[in-house]
Formats: structure tokens, sequence, C-alpha cells
């Protein structure tokens, strides 16, 4: 699988998580929760800004990135500008590491443990950063729409925005 694919995913679900966080009608509602729930869509954006900044920057790339997981979870009342931020941090980092003329060994152990001490292929783990991206997606545009009452779509998942995508015509009727 060529990495240009993953990219296109994590790009299209970073973008799509934008728009969601976009969608909040002010700053202080992406810190609203609702019973039950323990994160708001703010935290998990800056978890998810984080977690791809050290699995793709810091650890595959060699970027420097510190990872500081414990601010992702604790901070609160950010502005929106400031989450777009880290987010497009992100975006940096997925196109700098996953460029197409790079060369990742997919099939190569991932060069770091992960998952409190377990080895896994490089593919692999990239598949589950995002897989674990489009979770956190689904749960911030849930928590939108519990905590807003707008259940507006925005448009996240695009079939569009996929690398092999081609849109084929229709033949006549």
């Amino acid at each position: 699988m060529d990495t240009q694919w993953i990219a296109a995913i994590l790009v299209r679900d970073l973008e799509a998580l934008k728009r969601e966080i976009a969608a909040f009608p002010n700053d202080d509602s992406v810190w609203a929760v609702a019973p039950g729930i323990t994160n708001p869509a703010g935290t998990l954006a800056l978890h998810l800004a984080g977690n791809l900044r050290h699995f793709l920057g810091a650890i595959l790339d060699r970027s420097g990135y510190v990872r500081n997981r414990d601010y992702e979870f604790a901070a609160r009342g950010l502005s929106r500008e400031a989450i777009y931020a880290e987010l497009d941090s992100a975006l940096v980092t997925i196109r700098a590491t996953l460029a197409p003329a790079r060369s990742i060994d997919l099939a190569a152990d991932f060069p770091e443990l992960v998952g409190g001490g377990f080895r896994v292929a490089t593919g692999d783990w990239l598949i589950h950063l995002a897989t674990h991206l489009a979770f956190h997606l689904g749960q911030v545009g849930y928590l939108r729409r519990v905590v807003t009452g707008d259940a507006t779509s925005t448009g996240g998942l695009s079939i569009p925005q996929l690398a092999s995508a081609v849109k084929v015509p229709r033949p006549p009727a």
C-alpha cells in the first residue's frame, strides 16, 4: 500500500475535524460536555493533533516534536483559532512524513513500541492512526450535535477526497 492513501485519509479527516470545530457556535461551546462525557471536542482535537505529530513527526520523521499528552487532556478554554493552529501543524506533519516521494517500509516494525509495549508493523500502525482519528472525529461530531442541538452535517468522510477517487460519468438511461 502506498502511503499517499493513508495520507489522503488523514488529511481528509483532519480537515473534517476542523469543520466540526468551526460548526460550534463559539469558543466556549467547544469545551462543553454532555452528562456522561469526559472529553470535550477541544480536548479530542488537541489529542488528535498531538498524537499525529508524535507518531508521524517525532517518531517516523524525527522532527524533534515533543508531545505533552497531559496538556492535551488538561487544557481548557483555548480559542478555536488555537485549536486550528494545532490541527494545521498536524496537517503539515502528515504531508511531510507521508510525502509521495518518501519511501516508508510499511512491513517494517514501527520504530517505537506502542500501546503499553507492543511491536507492530508500520503499515498496521498507520492504519490504526487513521481509524483512531476517524473514531474521535465521530465523537466530536456527535458531541457537537448534542451540545448545540444542531444536526447539520459538516460533510465528514468524503469519498471524493480519497486518493484513488475518480468520478465516473453515469451512462445515459
